[in-house]
This record gives structure tokens, sequence and C-alpha cells, in this order.
């Protein structure tokens, strides 16, 4: 689609859709995506960075994949390295804020960065491989309160929202929460390559991340953090863990921050560029391909957001056995 007749059905599809600067949109643009390749943030920035460059947005979008530490190592590169930088975003969501207060790292890291925008929501489903000799939630839970060690839940890094949800299922049935066999891994690649090779008992990540081999067979959803069945063709049947009488419910989500030190000038040339990018053909085609909700939020509400999560998290996961 030419550039000017995008830019005349964005307008007519929204008369709010202001389209970013041009001096902004004349620069390539820096995403740092503070997880290995092939996991939910990895596939949401490149996502996002796609959607940008198709509507010509920007001419270029550069992703550096820096995995560790819950995206505590990547987002230590990024302040280090792109303060005052108005072309600079990066992923971040949930599973930073709980890998904070896991691996009691400095949160001013995260204040230090400038809040642009919360884009999506989803909920984590939990699969076992083909090949497990387990067939529901409640043989996994049933093994676990026999021998909490020898169950083996595999996801994202540790204070991930399916690390916690694991933790919330422990306390649920009479488990020592501090018990569960935790292995959490730098990308949703790493992660499904272990579940995939029967490396751990159980795996946990958004939907979006297992939907292929769910479909192909090579896994089996037992069950889903919602507070009622997911609503895609492929993940409705997904019972959730309130429905098998669990009282596990957690969501988790993703966003994306500027660098630290931009004025409010930068800031709002920013989030333009995001609220016009979300608003696309591209962006809302990654939406239903992934089974994403788009949950878009920006300006004070999203700074408030966060500072509400951080605290609900730390209170789920002190309660949890946690910390």
């Amino acid at each position: 689609m030419r550039r000017d007749t995008f830019l005349k059905a964005l307008a007519a599809a929204s008369a709010t859709a202001a389209w970013p600067h041009v001096a902004h949109a004349a620069s390539p643009l820096k995403m740092m995506i503070p997880a290995n390749p092939g996991g939910g943030w990895d596939t949401t920035a490149r996502a996002l960075g796609k959607a940008m460059v198709d509507a010509g947005a920007v001419p270029s979008v550069s992703y550096d994949n820096k995995g560790g530490a819950a995206g505590a190592l990547g987002l230590a590169q990024f302040v280090n390295a792109s303060k005052g930088d108005p072309n600079a975003l990066m992923m971040m969501g949930a599973v930073m804020l709980g890998g904070i207060i896991t691996s009691k790292a400095p949160v001013n890291l995260l204040a230090n960065c400038t809040p642009i925008a919360r884009l999506t929501s989803e909920y984590n489903v939990f699969v076992l491989p083909a090949s497990s000799p387990f067939k529901t939630m409640k043989d996994v839970v049933e093994q676990m309160k026999k021998d909490p060690g020898s169950v083996k839940w595999g996801g994202g890094s540790r204070g991930s929202t399916e690390h916690i949800a694991s933790a919330m299922l422990a306390r649920e049935v009479g488990v020592d929460a501090t018990k569960v066999n935790y292995v959490p891994f730098r990308g949703g690649g790493e992660a499904t390559a272990a579940i995939l090779g029967g490396n751990v008992t159980v795996g946990g990540s958004g939907f979006s991340e297992f939907a292929q081999y769910i479909e192909s067979g090579k896994m089996k959803p037992i069950g889903v953090t919602s507070p009622k069945r997911l609503s895609g063709e492929l993940s409705k049947g997904i019972p959730t863990l309130r429905e098998l009488g669990y009282n596990v419910e957690i969501g988790n989500w993703r966003g994306v921050y500027g660098a630290p030190g931009l004025n409010l000038a930068q800031r709002k040339a920013l989030t333009d560029l995001v609220l016009a990018t979300v608003k696309t053909k591209g962006w809302q085609e990654s939406l239903g391909k992934n089974d994403w909700t788009g949950s878009v939020l920006t300006g004070p509400e999203f700074d408030d957001f966060v500072d509400r999560e951080f605290a609900a998290l730390r209170a789920v996961m002190v309660k949890s056995g946690m910390i």
C-alpha cells in the first residue's frame, strides 16, 4: 500500500490516530529485546517493528536480543547505552517486574527509563509434552503432592507469571511453594525445546508461544490461568485452573519503554508512533494470529498501572511463599 493511501485510510479509520512527527518517522528505530529469540517478548517486539516498517512509520528497525535475569540484563544494557536516545524502545512487561522482585535487582533501573505504552495482555497456558505419562493437571498435582521435586515446571525467568502461577498452585493444594522445582529459561525457544524433549514435566507460557505445537499434537494443554476460557478456535477447549478447582488466576502483559532522559516532546513522539502503529492492519493481524488481547494504555495511566502491578505481584509472591 502506498504511503499516502495508507495515511488517508488511517485518518478515515480514526480521527484521533495522529501520525508521528515526520522528523521522528525519518529515523531508524532500535529495539532492545531483553530475552533470547523465540519467546513472547521477541515475537511481540518484532511484530511491532514490522508493523511500523510496513506502515512507513520508520524506515527500519534493528533488534538487539539480550536475555537473562527476567530481562534485567537487557534492561541494564538499555539504560547504559541508550540514555537520551529518542529512537530507542525496549520491550518489557509483567515478567520484568516479577524478575526485579525475585532477583532484588535495582528497581530504579526501570524507573530511570521512560514509560511509553502497554500493548497486549494474555494468560498463561500449561502444557505437557506428547510423551508425558500424565494426562491432566490433576495427574500433575497428585504427583506434586507426593513428591514436589519430581515435577519440573519449565518456563521463563524466575519471577515470570508462569513461575508465580506454579507457586500459587502449590500453595493452593497444600504444597510448600519453596519446594516447587521450577526450571527457568532465558527465552521461549529454549523453554519450548526443553518441553518437547521431555526435559521438564510441565511447561508454561503465553498461548501464542505454544500454539503451533498444540495444534500439531506435540504438546497437550492442561490448564490456563485466565478467569474464563480463552475464545480462540484452538484455545477455547482448554479448561481454566479455576474450572479445575484451583483458585489460581494471573495475567501477563507486555509493553514498551523509551530510553532514560527523554523530554516530554520526545516521549510524546514515541507514544504517537506506537499509538499509530497499533491501529494498523499489520498489528491487528498479529493480535489475531497470536491470540493476543490488545490492551493499549499510555501516559500517566500507564505509569500508575506499572506501580500497581509492582505492588500486586509482590503481594502475590509473598502470599505464595516465593519471597
